[in-house]
């Protein structure tokens, strides 16, 4: 069994609501974080107490997405669109008035920006031309989030209506209708491999999907609550999901048992709903941000 020695670094605060979004920077030393609050804030792993505003909207921010081949950060502003910051100057470039819903995933693929939003929408838009090329209707309910496979070839969905959907990431042809999960998936990522795709959502449950025939192999009940986002280590070894249970829990990503747990009783976690996670490649740290507005900054020892 794989001992984990757990440190809490860094408790940052600064935001005035909820925090929902996170991502880190094309140079993965800094991150940004987005809120309730319309606020996006820029970090320094190496340096940070203090966060920067990089900007500021007038709805909550759900969802926050970096091109690094462009250098640029990507803003899911809450029933509006996108706004597109420059990362070098840290100006807005441009955005785009595109839904009067919330916007709960963006993700960028070659030129397109894939935006999920809360009525069904996958919404792609051309970064050249910078405007929207597609909607891609695919659900009655909200698209909760987005995969990309790392081949680059599949574009994967979680829904309220409790499926995943999977589409060819040119075509965006439907491929796949996966229906296993019994409540809405909110947590949906591909291992770095590329052998498996991993669920979870608002049953609590983590679900094991086989990306050769998209076969369920198998269902860990994982949590207390819902199962609200998954992050791997880069090197696809291990991966972290964060609840509303207020746990952090680190699994092996080849047996799929449970490394560690981490909480507020034992750890000084987090006191509300932990809403992403993120494994920095900077130096493998675990960022985590919560309903508590505040982030944390974890070092974990395997």
């Amino acid at each position: 069994m794989v001992k984990i020695q757990v440190n809490k670094l860094h408790t940052l605060t600064g935001h005035n609501d909820c925090i929902y979004a996170l991502a880190e920077a094309p140079d993965p030393r800094y991150f940004f974080t987005g809120s309730g609050d319309g606020m996006v804030v820029l970090w320094d792993l190496e340096d940070p107490k203090d966060g920067k505003l990089i900007a500021k909207v007038n709805h909550s921010v759900y969802a926050l997405e970096v091109d690094r081949n462009r250098n640029q950060l990507i803003i899911g502003h809450n029933f509006e669109g996108i706004h597109v910051i420059d990362l070098m100057d840290q100006k807005e470039l441009w955005s785009l008035n595109i839904t009067n819903q919330s916007i709960f995933d963006i993700k960028v693929a070659g030129n397109n920006i894939f935006v999920g939003t809360g009525d069904g929408m996958v919404i792609i838009i051309d970064t050249q031309t910078r405007a929207v090329k597609k909607h891609l209707k695919i659900s009655e309910k909200s698209v909760r989030v987005l995969a990309i496979n790392p081949a680059g070839t599949k574009i994967a969905a979680g829904l309220s209506d409790h499926s995943i959907k999977v589409f060819d990431l040119n075509s965006l042809e439907p491929i796949h209708n996966l229906s296993s999960h019994t409540n809405s998936v909110f947590a949906l990522a591909y291992d770095p491999n590329n052998s498996i795709l991993i669920s979870g959502g608002r049953d609590a449950s983590l679900k094991i999907w086989d990306t050769g025939d998209y076969e369920l192999k198998q269902t860990i009940i994982a949590h207390l609550y819902a199962i609200n986002y998954l992050a791997f280590r880069e090197d696809g070894r291990y991966f972290v999901t964060c609840s509303m249970d207020k746990s952090i829990k680190v699994w092996d990503a080849e047996s799929y048992k449970l490394l560690k747990v981490i909480d507020k009783a034992r750890y000084a976690g987090h006191g509300t709903s932990i809403n992403k996670v993120a494994w920095s490649r900077y130096n493998q740290n675990i960022i985590s941000i919560s309903d508590d507005r505040k982030i944390s900054i974890w070092n974990l020892e395997f």
